[in-house]
């Protein structure tokens, strides 16, 4: 295959990715399997990047079938010795194409160029602002928070307003205050405090991160603010399933639908909080629960994420 069918075919994969995240969400079915769709969710998160990348280079090298990365690695090359006469034979022989062809696919190239940065910038500094805020948090809680024997493991903030939050990272803490102590009873402040383990446990901070990123790379997109709000709804939901392993639904919901009428303080950046992702949808689908689905559609999910990631890396790296 030439460059141009790579481009076409990575097109394709960016355009479908796209036009699957607008459909997953508005669907139901996610809800009844959080993981399956949260890493449904991944893939066309990684596979539209990667994609988009791809067709962008792919467009600058249109005359043979070289591996895009490989290209990029040569053009670099070119660039650093100073070649530029070599660096445009590789978007098609000299004297054969006019000046502006040739600048449109050197355009495609910077392009594609550009995005990759961007995307990887935003994921690193979104990164960082986490680690830092969670840092200053830690800090807080050393002059500010305390232990109590009713909540073992946990730290405890002298604040009357209700606060239930954890802080992910290798120093993870789960952080609740007096006035949620006050609110809550024993049953429903011990669901809360398994719903906080399950999010550290299973590292939630990190499935949310790219798609945080994601939002803030392009703020006016309602594809990624879509696709960011529907994972961290997920999450949630995931987390409360874990919670309920062995605990009876009604103190989840209670502590819920309590976080929800009281005076319930935002958890800080860089924190999950247990009253967050839509707690209206989520008490509806605990009091009206519905059967996960069969393990065959679950692994059929698993299928097509795992290719829809595989086909843009294949014309990618190839």
């Amino acid at each position: 295959m030439t460059g141009l069918e790579d481009a076409a075919l990575l097109a394709v994969v960016a355009i479908g990715s796209a036009f699957g995240a607008s459909a997953l969400v508005h669907a139901s079915w996610p809800r009844r399997s959080p993981a399956a769709a949260i890493l449904l969710w991944q893939a066309l998160g990684l596979a539209s990047g990667l994609a988009a990348v791809g067709t962008l280079i792919g467009l600058a090298m249109p005359a043979s079938k070289i591996g895009v990365v490989r290209s990029v690695l040569r053009a670099g090359a070119l660039l650093r010795t100073g070649n530029v006469f070599g660096l445009t034979g590789m978007f098609g022989a000299q004297g054969d194409l006019p000046t502006a062809v040739v600048a449109i696919r050197l355009t495609c190239l910077a392009a594609g160029l550009v995005l990759l940065a961007l995307l990887c910038w935003v994921l690193v500094a979104v990164s960082v602002a986490a680690v830092q805020a969670r840092r200053r948090q830690r800090a807080l809680l050393t002059l500010l928070a305390h232990g109590d024997p009713k909540v073992p493991g946990a730290l405890v903030v002298d604040y009357p307003s209700a606060a239930a939050y954890c802080l992910p990272g290798l120093r993870s803490q789960i952080v609740v205050s007096v006035g949620t102590l006050e609110l809550l009873g024993r049953g429903e402040l011990a669901a809360v405090l398994a719903h906080e383990r399950a999010h550290l446990r299973e590292r939630h901070d990190l499935v949310l991160l790219p798609f945080t990123a994601l939002r803030r790379a392009f703020p006016r997109s309602a594809t990624c603010t879509d696709a960011c709000r529907s994972v961290a709804l997920l999450v949630e939901m995931l987390a409360d399933d874990r919670a309920l392993r062995g605990r009876p639904t009604r103190e989840l919901v209670s502590a819920l639908v309590r976080f929800g009428t009281a005076d319930a303080y935002p958890a800080p950046a860089g924190a999950l909080a247990a009253a967050e992702g839509e707690v209206a949808a989520r008490v509806t689908r605990l009091l009206q629960p519905v059967r996960p689905l069969p393990t065959a559609v679950v692994l059929a999910i698993c299928l097509a994420s795992a290719l829809l990631v595989a086909a843009p890396i294949t014309l990618l790296v190839i």
